[in-house]
């Protein structure tokens, strides 16, 4: 028995908007589940299912500080240059962390904070 992937829901205020960031930020390619409803983006085996939302509350106006998503890479370095490349709202700088993680924090264009992670060793 094992988890195959990881998927996401998320609520998302503008569609297109978010859009714009996963295929920008994360390299995702976009799936119409239910056109104007439902984006789905992937990447490798995570994908995040993103559904319209505009009442929705920001995740930074709930003052939580949790990440809904932390994703084991295997070149931070590059993910860190592409999310500079795009402008991205980085939160956390690379660096590396006593559990043998090197880290890195982004935010969404809706607020959602996701870690990106590569091993130490």
């Amino acid at each position: 028995m094992r988890i195959e992937s990881n998927h996401y829901v998320l609520a998302v205020h503008d569609l297109d908007r978010s859009r714009d960031w996963y295929e920008r930020v994360l390299g995702c390619t976009t799936e119409v589940v239910d056109e104007g409803n439902w984006l789905f983006f992937s990447r490798d085996r995570v994908t995040f299912m993103c559904g319209r939302c505009p009442d929705a509350i920001d995740p930074q106006d709930l003052g939580d500080h949790q990440y809904f998503a932390y994703l084991v890479v295997d070149d931070l370095a590059a993910f860190h240059l592409r999310a500079n490349d795009a402008k991205a709202e980085i939160i956390k700088e690379p660096k590396d962390e006593p559990w043998g993680m090197r880290e890195m924090g982004l935010r969404t264009i809706d607020g959602h904070r996701i870690m990106l992670a590569q091993r130490l060793s």
